[in-house]
């Protein structure tokens, strides 16, 4: 059965997610994106329309938002409830080269990556990326419309919240508990509970804002 698919946001996350979803047997129906790109071409694949249209897609195709997050989720939520209002429903894209235990769970609208490994009674929520070599471990728990950046390590028993930004090769230390809305700098060493949302970095952490 053909997986046809609907891309909603057309910048560089969106390139990155094409080549998972080819590469995951979906049939690319086209973008939506922002006005002034309509009729330009990502990749080969078309701008057919802006997030107003999203119903005329809702039984035609699956969703997934192709907006990043680095500052916050802000965006992809609001498409993500458009989606939902609209009666579409949200694909969960796997690269086939992510490693995913079978006694993992993953939230519908979320993306995993080229080579990321996700082990064994992990919970990640809706909405997530899980971007490229990011390694998540046992027993972790990540909230809605967070992103694990690319070469991230979550080690076993962390707790990570909503709308969190683990940067790229930074490391979160076994157990830790990290508040919703904060973000991790890249190559940040998380060896404490993050409890007040805020940017964090350094090795280790410090809290700058």
């Amino acid at each position: 059965m053909i997986k046809k698919l609907i891309l909603v946001g057309g910048g560089g996350h969106c390139k990155s997610v094409i080549d998972v979803a080819e590469k995951a047997d979906y049939s690319i129906v086209g973008i939506l994106d922002l006005a002034e790109n309509v009729g330009k071409s990502i990749l080969g694949y078309k701008v057919i329309g802006t997030d107003d249209d999203i119903p005329k897609y809702v039984n035609d195709a699956l969703f997934l938002v192709t907006v990043g997050q680095i500052k916050n989720s802000s965006l992809r939520i609001k498409i993500h409830r458009e989606i939902e209002k609209a009666g579409g429903v949200l694909a969960t894209v796997i690269s086939p080269t992510a490693q995913i235990s079978k006694y993992a769970s993953l939230g519908e609208g979320t993306v995993v990556m080229h080579k990321a490994v996700i082990n064994v009674d992990t919970k990640i929520g809706r909405g997530c990326i899980i971007n490229t070599f990011s390694n998540i471990e046992h027993d972790v728990s990540i909230g809605n419309y967070t992103h694990i950046s690319t070469g991230a390590m979550i080690n076993g028993d962390c707790r990570i919240g909503n709308s969190v930004f683990i940067g790229s090769q930074s490391v979160v230390s076994n157990g830790i508990f990290i508040v919703d809305e904060s973000i991790v700098s890249a190559g940040a060493f998380v060896n404490k509970n993050i409890e007040i949302p805020g940017i964090y970095l350094g090795n280790p952490i410090q809290k700058i804002k």
